[in-house]
């Protein structure tokens, strides 16, 4: 149902069943901009019906980055990615500029977290901002030499994990073989600092810190070398509504699934993203200016299909959780 013209028919149908006053918006597209309202979708204000046109919204996102000035299909990650980051960028900004400190050159960019640069060979800890406390996990990337059985450990910042996929499998599974163990031989080797020399090692991830907000981006797109190009994997992907994250340390945190990405198409260099989004224990759709009710059960609709050649091209590509340890 078209919000706006027809917003009353959402409003009878939510009836008594939210907050009076939080109504829901949809998002105008501008040609090929669904990635960016998909995104949007999951984290706007909800305060009344009717459809709003994020036209300046949008003009910045394509002035800030580059990789969003065509009318091209985009991908929801990246801008997932872009946004977070951006938004870091500001709060820290606005963090220094409110106590009165010097600027200094923007920080150095990794992916997902920023890194502060040095100042007088100390470095400066950044600000904590919500960005961090809502989103930011930390991962211990561990290698083993194989040879003096050294064992070289890094941390690193994320705000979403990204995970590879297999057919009929589940997130519990991805999330296990993101973990699991790696054998670096042959032309992998790894560089041992103790021995000196490239040797054969095993590396995995740990997560050491778990995030507020668990965001986990399915990698639905894969280079095929035969092809010669990135085919879209339509795998059947499981996704529960409650899920366990163990970290290194024994810690559990329980998660509770509040909205999906979905990517719509057969390939990706086109198609269309939608959401979903829990509010109230109720899921809503969000297809740009179409916003609808639907029942918990639609989402088994986009785990994805099991057989390669389905007609099904709805399928999950971002899932987002939220910690019950508390509310953000």
């Amino acid at each position: 149902m078209v919000m706006g013209a027809s917003g009353s028919k959402l409003e009878k149908a939510l009836g008594d069943q939210f907050p009076e006053g939080e109504r829901y918006f949809g998002l105008e597209n501008f040609g090929n901009t669904c990635y960016c309202n998909s995104v949007l979708q999951v984290s706007q204000s909800k305060k009344k019906t009717g459809v709003i046109a994020p036209k300046r919204f949008v003009q910045r996102v394509k002035k800030q980055n580059e990789l969003f000035r065509s009318y091209m299909h985009q991908d929801a990650h990246e801008f997932l990615n872009f946004l977070l980051n951006e938004l870091v960028d500001i709060l820290e900004k606005e963090s220094s500029a409110a106590k009165d400190s010097p600027q200094s050159s923007s920080p150095e960019k990794v992916p997902n977290g920023p890194v502060q640069p040095l100042a007088n060979g100390v470095r400066k800890e950044p600000p904590v901002t919500l960005v961090h406390k809502n989103f930011q996990g930390i991962l211990t990337n561990e290698t083993r030499c194989l040879r003096c059985e050294t064992v070289t450990a890094r941390d690193e910042t994320f705000f979403d994990l990204s995970v590879d996929i297999e057919q009929n499998s589940s997130i519990t599974s991805c999330l296990k073989n993101f973990c699991s163990t790696e054998t670096l031989n042959a032309e992998d080797k790894f560089f041992c600092d103790k021995c000196c020399s490239l040797q054969e090692a095993q590396k995995r991830m740990k997560i050491k810190k778990a995030p507020h907000i668990l965001v986990i981006h399915l990698k639905r797109f894969k280079y095929i070398e035969q092809l010669g190009r990135y085919k879209k994997l339509s795998y059947r992907v499981v996704f529960p509504m409650e899920l366990k994250l163990s970290t290194s340390d024994d810690v559990d945190t329980e998660y509770s699934l509040f909205a999906v990405v979905v990517h719509v198409g057969s390939g990706p260099n086109h198609g269309h993203y939608v959401s979903l989004v829990k509010s109230h224990n109720h899921w809503l759709f969000f297809d740009d200016e179409n916003v609808e009710m639907v029942e918990e059960s639609t989402l088994q609709t986009f785990f994805g299909s099991s057989h390669e050649y389905s007609g099904n091209t709805d399928h999950g590509y971002i899932l987002f959780y939220e910690g019950l340890g508390g509310k953000s």
